[in-house]
């Protein structure tokens, strides 16, 4: 079980999800989110602590950034693109137990404190931007890692804010 709340946009998503864990859930609705609903994941920050669990789309990005914003300290679950994908449609609904429970296991915490452990230079040294297979290579680590696909600028980003290690980074560019 876990103890957190884990935070999903739609009913689909619940029933995905609790066929993977054991856990308390609240539902935003979409990026709509019914009047109350930023309340309850506040109080349940306070209460239990919240996960983040978006789809890995740019509508899930952007309720992750809205919660994220509004109620500090939230963890975050990445659900990689091609585990979501079902007939077209992106979606953590789409995803099977194993994929939910695994992007379960690698919760990372937003760091509130400013962190420059990494740089545009490491990207760049081990080819995560300015090459073409780049955006696969920023994929694949991100998987690994824990923290979802994004753009160079979001990839710098969480690598900073997720509380990465170098020794983490090191060792998920080994593997690809």
């Amino acid at each position: 079980m876990i103890k957190e709340i884990i935070v999903v946009e739609g009913k689909d998503d619940v029933t995905a999800v609790k066929r993977a864990v054991d856990a308390e859930l609240i539902t935003t609705g979409g990026f709509g989110f019914p009047k109350g609903v930023m309340e309850r994941i506040k109080s349940a920050q306070k209460r239990k602590g919240v996960i983040i669990f978006t789809d890995p789309d740019f509508a899930g990005e952007k309720i992750r950034k809205k919660i994220a914003a509004e109620v500090p300290g939230c963890k975050h679950a990445f659900l990689p693109r091609e585990e979501a994908k079902k007939d077209g449609d992106i979606g953590i609904e789409n995803a099977t137990p194993k994929s939910i429970l695994a992007a379960l296991e690698k919760v990372r915490t937003e760091s509130t404190d400013k962190r420059d452990e990494f740089k545009q230079v490491d990207l760049i040294r081990n080819g995560l931007i300015g090459n073409e297979d780049a955006s696969i290579r920023r994929d694949e680590l991100g998987k690994i890692l824990g923290i979802g696909y994004g753009n160079a600028k979001q990839f710098l980003n969480r690598l900073n804010n997720y509380g990465v290690t170098r020794e983490e980074f090191v060792q998920a560019l080994d593997r690809i």
